[in-house]
């Protein structure tokens, strides 16, 4: 006997997940360098942007939202 009901998979993860691919970003090139003028403030800030920290540096603390 067979059952009428058909066997459903388990929602997204039965669906096949494309793989993302990272673009390699040039931290110097004349775009990334004009951002970097208008956000840093020193080359320790753009350093600390570009992902480029410290040991032992002080933490920023967040910006508090407006109610």
């Amino acid at each position: 006997v067979k059952s009428s009901k058909r066997k459903r998979g388990k929602g997204k993860s039965s669906e096949k997940k494309a793989k993302k691919v990272e673009k390699e970003v040039d931290i110097l090139s004349p775009a990334a360098m004009l951002n970097a003028y208008y956000i840093c403030h020193n080359a320790a800030a753009c350093l600390e942007f570009r992902g480029f920290t410290w040991p032992g540096s002080p933490k920023k603390k967040g910006k508090k939202g407006k109610k």
